[in-house]
Parts: C-alpha cells; structure tokens; sequence
C-alpha cells in the first residue's frame, strides 16, 4: 500500500491537472469511496426549509408592519415616521405660523398622518399575495441577499398596485383640509414647468409615497431583527433558516 501511494504523488508531478481523477485514483488505491464532507449553512437546508421558512419570515414581518402603523398614531405619534409637510410647504411653515395660518398647517400635518393610518391596512393582503406568490428562486434569494432583500422583494411585487390603492384613501381624507386644497392648485401648476418635482404635485401624492417608504422601512427593520438574531426570533423553523445564513 505504501508503495501505491508513493506511486499515486509521484504521477501528481508527471501528469497535467486534468489527466488525473483523483477520486478514482483514490478509490483504486484505497479499495473504498472518497467520503464528502457533510453540507453545512444554507446547504443543508432542503428547498421545503427554505420556502416555508422565508414565507413565515416575510409574513410575520409585513404583520408587524401593518399592525404598527396602521393604527392611531402609527405615523403621527412616532417621531421617526411622522411625516412632515412637503418640502415647498416646510420653506412656508415659519411664515405661516407669523401670519396666523399656524393651525391650518398643523390641521394638515394631523391629516396627512391620520391619511396614511387609514390607507397601511390596505396593504395586507397584497403583501400576504406576495408572500404566496413567493417563488423558491425568489426565497433563495432573498435568503442569501442583503440585510433588506426582503423589503426590496415587497416593494418590486407591492408598490405600484399599493400607490394606487391607497391614493383615493388619502385623498378623501386630506381634501377635507383648505390648505391641501390650495397646495394641490398651486403645486400641480408648479409642477408642470418642473418647479418642484412631480412626486410633490399633489398632498395625495405626495403622502401616498411617504407612507409607503415608511411601510417598508418598518418591514425592513423587522427583517434585520430575525437575521441579526434569529434565535430570538420565536420559531423553531426561523431559528433553523436564518441561523443558516448567519452561521448561528
């Protein structure tokens, strides 16, 4: 046997790279299979694992996200979500305040918060469908993506149908507001000569896309939980999926 094996080095410097199976070399020389090193991290796990386990991660993040924000409060309450007037308003406040419209721009903030509350919930069944919808490609990737793959998942599948939900939401509430009304004539006017951008021309618009940056933020940072700990995250079949992918 010794002698075989001197053999088998011998021939590792004689021959090119690609004239030499090892494994049948080996196999030869050994009389037995070359054992494979077991599958580890994401190997390991079947395709069933990962779906289901991406499904329950997604969902439970979506849940959570519309639970907090859809609510009273949810935007207008929390300082970090709270959306502001739109920028051509902002550079006014101050002199609205001076002149005594001060109530009239804090009626509208109120509004435009208390909009984006009403509409979030729209958005649970379209991202419950997304979930569905969820293909083992796309888990895969997801999976192995960056910390917000899965947000950025829900926003390619969610968006443009949840801009158009949620639209006529907001609109029925901020219209009940003067000031929104005088904003939207002369924003829209302003926005054809490409005075400010088109996303700002109306109250409507522009509350429509800063709820649904914050609903993906939110959704975001739920994801960066389960994948920053997924031993915290309550379930056996999370823990097993992103403990994968975290090596934890």
């Amino acid at each position: 046997m010794k002698h075989w094996l001197i053999l088998a080095a011998g021939l590792t410097l004689a021959l090119p790279a690609h004239a030499i199976d090892w494994k049948e070399m080996l196999r030869g020389v050994l009389g037995k299979p070359v054992e494979q090193p077991p599958a580890s991290g994401v190997d390991a796990l079947s395709n069933a694992d990962i779906n289901a386990g991406l499904k329950e991660a997604l969902a439970r993040g979506a849940d959570a996200a519309v639970a907090q924000l859809g609510q009273k409060d949810g935007f207008f309450g929390n300082a970090a979500l709270r959306i502001p007037l739109p920028p051509s308003l902002q550079k006014a406040e101050k002199a609205m305040h001076m002149f005594g419209m001060g109530k009239q721009a804090d009626d509208l903030v109120l509004s435009m918060n208390r909009a984006a509350e009403a509409a979030v919930p729209e958005a649970r069944t379209l991202l419950v469908d997304a979930v569905r919808a969820m293909t083992l490609e796309d888990a895969k990737g997801i999976l192995t993506g960056g910390q917000t793959s899965a947000t950025d998942f829900f926003r390619r599948k969610t968006e443009a149908t949840l801009t158009e939900r949620f639209g006529p939401i907001v609109k029925a509430t901020t219209d009940r507001i003067g000031l929104a009304q005088q904003y939207n004539q002369y924003a829209g006017m302003a926005a054809q000569f490409n005075l400010i951008d088109k996303q700002q021309a109306s109250v409507e618009r522009y509350v429509t896309q800063q709820a649904l940056d914050r609903l993906y933020t939110v959704i975001g940072e739920k994801e960066a939980a389960i994948r920053a700990n997924p031993m915290q995250a309550g379930s056996a079949l999370l823990k097993k999926v992103f403990g994968a992918v975290s090596g934890r």
